[in-house]
């Protein structure tokens, strides 16, 4: 037989099996578009924006529907409804953690954001124990933070005024901070490797963020073999993870149980506590991995959101004025800001909260997934099924924020000026999986604008009606667009 006759027989097959796959058990999920074979919805979803495919998306098939990438099934939340009644009134059902290839594939199965099952509840409520230990929402790390606060400040002032990028120093200030907390260590400000550590997170984020990554993630049988961004995230997380490992061969050495300095002595503590567990999941690898979702989510997220903050507050000056107003009324112009006075800051705290809202730093959360078969809403959904959850549809939903795509810091004040807290507010996300690090997160962005606002006014280099604050991608993350602006002492 003629091997082109073959060939288009085989890939007929093929197509016929592919599509008796995809719609073998559908009726019990979800309503959605029709899938193609192999590629499925891609073609429906927007790679450069996928959050406003599926909010267009749910218009027309509700708040619950089923998209695949490739071949597999994921089940999209759009809306408060239904996102709360899966995060919270079911979290254990939707605790999983979802297909997310390269995450996988770059922690293999160990760490804290891409485990499942025992190990993930086992290393996170270890991780959740040891941040608390080491103060995590107590004095002793809000004087760490102030500390670093004051050295951010120096940095700042060594700018002389003159107009500067500030991704780096914010970056450096975070980054030092969570470095205390692992490893115990803390960067000037112009040391390389530091600066090695932030040009990579940077680059990571940005990649990840990325129209590639998210082809990627689709079909990562297909794409592992081809040359790609995604390799630069591979080489730059192996650079993370052997800095840490030195570390962990440096804390061995010098390890004392009755008086652990950090994440690593303590990790290195319940290693030698559990090393007879039949179930051994506090091993090398684990803490390696785990160390660096630390890393990279405490650096990245924090300094990427007080960039994008700055921002807004150069395109609202208005607003930036009040904010330093109730500074000078509540703190002065001396005194270090505490965490005790954000209580007495309701329009200071309401910004915080917006900018987060505004921004809505990762749109659509690490992918869930389903941890045994479930119905919900009248629809079966099976064991293992990942679970979308679109973040942007929470925080920027009209009947909770009203103009929601307007920052505007009265989202968080009721009518007499006093600070209003939302069910909405899913920055951190929500559930089993909400942030390990939200404590630690919020006081950062407290004390560290706080004490910038305290000590400069912020000028910025063009009009600030002309200063666009569009991300400059809409993938896994918003990355705020690049900007220069002056830090004025007063």
């Amino acid at each position: 037989m003629d091997p082109v006759v073959v060939l288009v027989l085989c890939l007929s097959c093929w197509l016929l099996f592919s599509l008796r796959k995809q719609s073998s058990g559908k009726g019990k999920l979800p309503p959605g578009p029709t899938p193609l074979p192999f590629i499925g919805n891609i073609f429906q979803v927007d790679v450069k924006d996928i959050g406003k495919s599926l909010s267009n998306l749910s218009k027309a098939y509700g708040p619950v529907f089923t998209l695949y990438f490739g071949t597999k099934p994921t089940v999209v939340l759009h809306g408060y409804e239904a996102v709360k009644e899966a995060l919270i009134d079911m979290g254990e059902e939707f605790s999983a953690r979802g297909n997310f290839p390269i995450g996988e594939k770059l922690n293999k199965g160990h760490g804290l954001l891409f485990t499942n099952g025992n190990r993930w509840k086992e290393i996170r409520r270890f991780s959740l124990m040891t941040l608390r230990n080491l103060g995590m929402g107590k004095s002793d790390l809000e004087s760490r933070v102030q500390e670093e606060a004051c050295h951010l400040v120096e940095e700042l002032r060594k700018t002389n005024a003159l107009p500067c990028d500030p991704t780096l120093i914010l970056g450096s200030a975070s980054c030092n901070v969570i470095c205390s907390v692992i490893f115990q260590n803390c960067f000037d400000y112009t040391d390389q490797t530091l600066i090695g550590f932030l040009k990579r997170l940077n680059e990571n984020f940005r990649i990840l963020s990325s129209p590639w990554i998210q082809v990627y993630n689709s079909f990562p049988a297909l794409l592992d073999y081809l040359p790609g961004s995604h390799n630069t995230i591979y080489k730059n997380s192996v650079f993370v993870k052997n800095y840490i490992l030195e570390k962990i061969k440096e804390h061995q050495e010098s390890l004392d149980i009755n008086n652990p300095r950090d994440f690593i002595d303590y990790f290195l503590m319940k290693m030698g506590q559990e090393k007879y567990n039949e179930q051994l999941e506090f091993t090398s690898e684990n803490l390696i991995n785990s160390a660096a979702d630390l890393f990279a989510a405490g650096t990245g997220t924090t300094s990427t959101t007080l960039r994008y903050g700055l921002l807004l507050l150069l395109k609202h000056p208005k607003i930036t004025a009040k904010v330093q107003e109730e500074i000078d009324h509540v703190i002065g112009r001396h005194q270090t800001p505490c965490m005790q006075d954000r209580s007495r800051m309701p329009y200071t705290n309401a910004v915080l909260h917006e900018i987060q809202r505004y921004i809505d730093l990762v749109p659509n959360n690490l992918p869930h997934a389903v941890t045994r078969d479930i119905k919900f809403r009248n629809y079966v959904i099976p064991k293992g099924t990942t679970i979308l959850i679109s973040l942007t549809s929470v925080l920027h939903d009209d009947r909770e924020y009203p103009n929601p795509e307007i920052f505007d810091p009265a989202h968080f004040l009721d009518d007499s000026g006093n600070f209003k807290k939302s069910d909405h507010f899913m920055a951190f996300s929500a559930g089993k999986r909400i942030c390990v690090g939200e404590g630690l997160a919020r006081m950062e962005l407290f004390l560290f604008l706080t004490t910038i606002l305290q000590k400069f006014t912020l000028k910025s280099l063009v009009d600030p009606k002309d200063i666009d604050t569009t991300p400059i991608t809409s993938g896994f993350g918003h990355i705020p667009p690049p900007y220069q602006l002056c830090f004025i002492p007063m």
